[in-house]
């Protein structure tokens, strides 16, 4: 899982940037614009020197520039070019593509551009709903397609959180006079967790009163929320952990923790689809997405 990939297939570079494979074929046929290797068996295989150029030329492409021109840059003219326009545009497709190749060059000022020009013309959560999200689910196909390393996921990840965590940061709504707190968490070895974070956002903004408690934590530690009097409604999201044969074991001892409570919990996920037909004497409500529970909310 963490060994580097270096080498991509045309199907690879067709996931990442959008563009079919047999349009990718035609450019490096009759324009020459990538230079593919060949396995002994004579199968394509590209660099990472390709696919950075490839999401160069598919932000110009998309931008009006003619690939026979393109095709008549140099290969420094090229990125002075894409970065350029990645700076001045900052519409949804564009912005996808110039936060793919910040992913994948671990470019935090055209990050950093790309997500200024957007906030000119949007909201943080317009951002976070029309870019972030369909980002996210193209990272989602990236892992699935095994064309991405987990450093590149990282890096934009943490710049991700940074910009919700800022935004949260900047909230000065005054805590309403609910009784009710909000705990959020995630399971012991889960590390997913913009979700989360955009919910404690979203919860913030609404005037909620929120503890935001991250990444992996031990269900023993629940109980001591108990003590402060206040009603509490623990939240958890479940990307990867706890495992699917081992789920109804983890919600058991939730439920074992929270029965003769007041308190509730919320599980977002799509593994809580794994959950439906089991029976709790704790509140336990269960979404398969974060946008669904806001719609309840």
């Amino acid at each position: 899982m963490n060994s580097i990939k270096q080498d991509f297939t045309i199907k690879d570079l067709e996931n990442i940037s959008g563009i079919k494979a047999h349009t990718i074929r035609i450019w490096e046929k009759r324009y020459n614009l990538l230079e593919p290797k060949r396995t002994s068996t004579n199968i394509r295989y590209y660099s990472n020197d390709n696919l950075l150029k490839l999401l160069n030329i598919v932000l110009l492409n998309n931008n009006n520039y003619k690939i026979s021109k393109i095709a008549k840059m140099t290969e420094e003219e090229l990125v002075l070019k894409s970065r350029e326009l990645a700076f001045s545009s900052g519409i949804n497709d564009e912005a996808i593509n110039s936060f793919k190749l910040s992913m994948f060059q671990f470019d935090k000022v055209l990050f950093n551009n790309t997500y200024n020009k957007l906030l000119h013309k949007k909201t943080f959560r317009e951002i976070f709903k029309d870019v972030f999200i369909p980002f996210l689910h193209d990272i989602g196909l990236m892992w699935q397609t095994d064309t991405l390393m987990p450093a590149h996921e990282h890096f934009i990840s943490n710049l991700i959180a940074q910009k919700i965590q800022i935004n949260t940061e900047k909230l000065q709504y005054s805590v309403s006079n609910s009784n009710k707190t909000y705990v959020l968490f995630l399971p012991e070895n889960e590390i997913h967790e913009l979700g989360l974070l955009y919910l404690n956002y979203e919860l913030v903004l609404r005037g909620n009163h929120t503890i935001y408690l991250g990444q992996s934590l031990p269900l023993d530690n629940l109980d001591y929320f108990f003590k402060n009097g206040r009603e509490i409604c623990f939240v958890t999201s479940m990307t990867v952990m706890p495992y699917d044969d081992k789920l109804k074991e983890y919600f058991s001892e939730i439920n074992d923790i929270l029965k003769d409570t007041n308190h509730e919990l919320i599980a977002i996920g799509r593994k809580t689809s794994l959950l439906k037909e089991f029976k709790f004497e704790a509140k336990i409500l269960l979404h398969d997405t974060v946008q669904n529970l806001l719609k309840d909310l």
